[in-house]
């Protein structure tokens, strides 16, 4: 077995409880069908099937919960449902399952797992590589990658503008970081957060969560974002996020939705957290306040008339800056 890499403690791995905060991930990748990427998380994890269907399996692990292995094409799933519960011929979705597997990417939907427990999906990923899984490269048309959904060590205001900030000021950075696939920066799903509400959000020195969610929706009234709120403003208020995003897919959690990595599971050498450990860079960030007022000062500096803030400059400056202070 390969090493895949040693997952990467942030400054703040508790909540207010004292429970270690948890991390949930998404893989998407192709290259085998979903009934043997079931077999090769179980042959990693263990786990009793909860219920299947030809398009979705739902594995209970002990110790860590639910894993979710399925075709991510939701006509796909409803129709698999149907198919379970007699109301359409099975073997036409056995047939429709086999061929979407070479068009649709095929998704691994890890519970929220403690940030000190992570390396037990190093497993996990050597098990799908093993098996033949492909990933990021393999596609021009799926974009596939991989998505972060850590939890927030403390939901309020202060604690939340922090994160904000230090993905602002890193975002640009990160994107060269992660060597993004030029068939994922086309993609809607990942875009970058507008220059404009980079400038809105590193110009406050402190925010009400109204003024957080006024200044989110003004520039960012969609899911596809690199790093996207959605769900963590929908377990502050709902409501508000229906009215404003209309989507079924948006879940309320207290956690982010980080969407930029690759997955690169047909790599020896490739694991999570090669991705894990790029966003500890943003966990990192949010913790030094004193540097945030530093930062959004030289990004309020570098702003160019009519022209902005040039990304290839700023990109260059965040590297030695956080070289500088160790942190990467």
């Amino acid at each position: 077995m390969h090493d895949r890499g040693d997952f990467r403690l942030p400054p703040r791995p508790y909540r207010e409880d004292g429970a270690a905060r948890k991390v949930g991930f998404e893989l998407e990748f192709s290259g085998i069908t979903q009934r043997q990427a079931v077999e090769a998380v179980r042959s990693a994890m263990g786990g009793e099937v909860l219920s299947e269907t030809s398009a979705e399996t739902r594995l209970e692990v002990a110790g860590l919960g639910p894993f979710n292995i399925e075709l991510d094409w939701a006509y796909l799933k409803r129709k698999a449902g149907e198919a379970g519960r007699g109301e359409i011929d099975g073997e036409w979705i056995e047939h429709l399952s086999s061929a979407a597997s070479l068009l649709v990417p095929v998704e691994v939907v890890c519970p929220p797992i403690p940030i000190t427990e992570l390396e037990s999906l190093n497993a996990l990923t050597q098990a799908l590589h093993d098996a033949g899984a492909t990933g990021t490269e393999e596609s021009f048309i799926a974009a596939y990658g991989v998505h972060i959904n850590p939890e927030i060590p403390r939901l309020d205001a202060t604690t939340l503008l922090a994160y904000i900030q230090a993905f602002a000021a890193l975002q640009w950075w990160l994107f060269d970081a992660h060597e993004v696939d030029m068939s994922r920066r086309i993609s809607p799903y990942i875009d970058p957060y507008p220059d404009a509400y980079l400038k809105q959000v590193l110009s406050r020195s402190s925010a009400s969560m109204d003024q957080i969610f006024d200044d989110y929706f003004a520039y960012n009234a969609t899911r596809n974002r690199a790093l996207d709120l959605l769900p963590m403003l929908a377990e502050v208020d709902e409501k508000r996020v229906r009215q404003t995003v209309d989507d079924p897919k948006v879940k309320a959690r207290p956690a982010f939705h980080y969407r930029l990595p690759n997955c690169h599971i047909e790599r020896d050498d490739w694991g999570l957290a090669d991705s894990w450990n790029l966003w500890c860079v943003v966990e990192r960030v949010a913790d030094r306040r004193d540097d945030l007022r530093e930062l959004a000062d030289a990004f309020s500096n570098a702003d160019r008339p009519l022209l902005g803030v040039s990304r290839g400059d700023w990109v260059r400056f965040m590297d030695q800056w956080l070289r500088d202070r160790e942190l990467v």
